[in-house]
């Protein structure tokens, strides 16, 4: 298993979700992506793009306006 980590700060919409997108289509069955951002719509988006694609949101942490998502493939 393996963690995949995306960084988007400072990256507005759409950039997170193709982000995300995108480490999933790499990610293996089993791997975590993690993405970490300051978006707020993006906080929003990614955990419903996760669930349209049938991936579990492990947890989603928020900090100081940067949030963490964790993403199982």
């Amino acid at each position: 298993m393996a963690e995949i980590h995306v960084d988007v700060r400072g990256e507005t919409c759409p950039v997170p979700l193709v982000e995300m997108r995108k480490a999933v289509k790499k990610a293996v069955p089993g791997d975590v992506v993690e993405i970490i951002g300051d978006n707020p719509a993006s906080k929003k988006e990614i955990p419903m793009a996760a669930d349209a694609l049938s991936l579990k949101v492990i947890s989603i942490e928020e900090n100081d306006k940067i949030w963490k998502i964790k993403i199982l493939r």
